[in-house]
Parts: structure tokens; C-alpha cells; sequence
């Protein structure tokens, strides 16, 4: 029987590329999933419709995560739902643009580090009464944040502001883990590379830039959204295990710890 089964979860941007496939195996590992979504109204559809198939509970809302209320908001809906809160998947998250350092203005600064770092702060702390409660009550917790490969190697051209929220991302992973352990709460991190089949990638990566990099990776393919989501659920499952503190890199080899 599986670990998740009746387990409680609330996805962020879990409507679209990693973040579907993410609720996808969670609802197939038994949990009962509400998923927070900006825009992506038919994907949670989807989900709802494959919940009802599988006899789990499901539901979704939209909240801009960059605002303190948005976080705020959907973390109560969550929880209002269902019933309480044992996972937490911090998912949200985008590159936003390409822009040089010297291009890169305040303003888009502040963009990049609002929606990459201040929304897993901002859900987190929300969710913490919570989580703190399962953790007590219900043999644990888990958080999982979505980092980057760019948040430990700085990433391709025009891309340094947003491989410095997902650096502070780790490093936020690593500092939680060890404040909330006692609360019974660990936190982890997944680190993926290049993940090819999502509007992140379509959007921002050449086609030419995809084959220069799978080139470079020992298993000599690209990632996609099921590699990840596999990796997301494992973590998941960790609410009453040994590992806290934790990045799992998700790259086919091409960067280790």
C-alpha cells in the first residue's frame, strides 16, 4: 500500500508541464490533491476529471502567488478543502525573460525574485501551522521546492537573475529543514536540468541550445516532466523518513553534488 495514500496535498502551478505531472502522480499515489494554477484553468480539468477516476478527492483555485494575499488565500482554500495539509509542493515558479546583467532592471529584478523565492516563502509560511500539525498528529510532513540546475550552476546566457532565486531557493531548503525538523516537517529540493516538453522550455530555449546541451549529458537525452514528477513523489513520501535538507538533482548526469 502506498506511504501516500489519504495523504493531503497542495501543488502550486500544478496545472501545467512539471507541476501536472507532479499532481498527476500524487493523485496515482492515493493522495487527495488541491492545485493552485494562475491561468491554467483546462489543466486542472484534467486533473479533476482523472481524481474522479481514481476515487480521490481534487480541487483547484487561482491566486497570484507573487502577492502576499494570493498565498495567503489559496493555502486557506487548501486547507479548507482538505481538511488539513501533510505535503506541501512548492512548484511556482519562471524564468520570466532573458535579460543580461546590464539589462536587467529593478523592476524585472524584483519580478524574478518575487515569483521564484517570495512565493516558497510566502505559501510556506501559510502552510507551516499546518504542516506543524500533521507533523505531530499524522507521522509527519514534507515540503518540496522546485529549484533549477541553473540554481547551482548559474545557467545559460540571460539567466542570472533567475539562477540567483533558485540558488536562494537551496539555500532557503537547506536553512528551513533545519528550523522546522522539530516540528516534524522536512524540507527538500529538487534540482532538475534540462526538462524538454514544457511551455518553460518552449518558450525559452532554442532548439539548437537543447541539442548543444543534450550533447553534454551522460544518459544523452533530455528530461521530461515524468522524470521529475517520479523524483517530486519520492520526496513527498519522505513526511516520516531520514531525509531533510536535501537537493535531488534531476539531470542525467551532467552536474552532480
Amino acid at each position: 500500500m502506498s506511504k501516500l495514500l489519504g495523504k493531503r496535498a497542495l501543488v502550486t502551478a500544478g496545472a501545467q508541464g512539471i507541476g501536472l505531472a507532479i499532481s498527476q502522480h500524487l493523485l496515482r499515489a492515493g493522495c487527495d490533491v488541491f492545485v493552485h494554477y494562475r491561468s491554467s484553468a483546462d489543466g486542472a480539468k484534467v486533473l479533476e476529471a482523472e481524481a474522479k477516476q481514481l476515487s480521490r478527492r481534487f480541487a483547484s483555485g487561482s491566486a497570484d502567488l507573487t502577492e502576499t494575499e494570493g498565498c495567503d488565500a489559496i493555502v486557506a482554500e487548501a486547507v479548507r478543502f482538505l481538511g488539513g495539509l501533510d505535503i506541501l509542493l512548492n512548484n511556482a515558479g519562471s524564468l520570466i525573460g532573458r535579460r543580461s546583467f546590464a539589462e536587467a532592471d529593478d523592476s524585472f529584478w524584483a519580478e524574478t525574485m518575487s515569483l521564484n523565492v517570495g512565493s516558497v516563502r510566502k505559501v510556506t509560511r501559510a502552510a507551516l501551522p499546518h504542516l506543524a500539525a500533521a507533523g505531530k498528529t499524522r507521522g509527519g510532513a514534507s515540503i518540496v521546492n522546485l529549484s533549477s540546475l541553473a540554481g547551482r550552476k548559474g545557467g545559460h546566457a540571460g539567466s542570472l537573475a533567475y539562477s540567483t532565486a533558485k540558488g536562494a531557493v537551496l539555500t532557503f531548503t537547506r536553512s528551513l529543514a533545519s528550523e522546522i525538523g522539530p516540528l516534524g516537517i522536512r524540507v527538500n529540493a529538487l534540482a532538475p536540468g534540462l526538462i524538454l516538453g514544457t511551455s518553460f522550455h518552449t518558450t525559452h530555449t532554442k532548439p539548437e541550445s537543447a541539442t548543444a546541451t543534450i550533447a553534454t549529458i551522460p544518459l544523452a537525452r533530455a528530461g521530461n516532466a515524468e522524470d521529475v514528477a517520479r523524483a517530486a513523489v519520492y520526496l513527498a513520501s519522505e513526511f516520516d523518513g531520514f531525509i531533510t535538507g536535501a537537493t535531488l538533482d534531476i539531470n542525467g548526469g551532467v552536474y552532480g553534488c
